[in-house]
């Protein structure tokens, strides 16, 4: 069974960091991409970074130079540092195997002006 586990949203004032985790079991992590997205209220969900097997990684722009993916494949996590926080990226974080139609539960971000 896939499992993916986000932990580490909460509530944050402007400007502030939050670390996202993001917990993989019931498949080969380590062998495939990964991603986080988001979805703010009343809006689509939008992929924020993506991370691939070699490391290589993506970013949309509104979070280009703020935010940084990373995986830990002997933990089976993948991390999203987010720094700089604004009011504007308040939304629900999850975490998806990028190449299945997996998502967690996602987390939610508050960031307070």
């Amino acid at each position: 069974q896939v499992l993916l586990v986000e932990s580490g949203g909460g509530l944050v004032q402007s400007g502030g960091s939050l670390r996202l985790s993001c917990t993989a079991s019931g498949f080969n992590f380590g062998v495939w991409a990964m991603g986080w997205y988001r979805q703010a209220p009343g809006k689509q969900r939008d992929l924020v970074a993506t991370i691939g097997v070699g490391g290589n990684t993506d970013y949309s722009q509104s979070v280009k130079g703020r935010f940084t993916i990373s995986r830990d494949n002997a933990e089976n996590t993948v991390y999203l540092q987010m720094n700089s926080l604004k009011p504007e990226d308040t939304a629900v974080y999850y975490c998806k195997w990028l190449s299945k139609n997996y998502w967690g539960k996602g987390t939610l971000v508050t960031v307070s002006s």
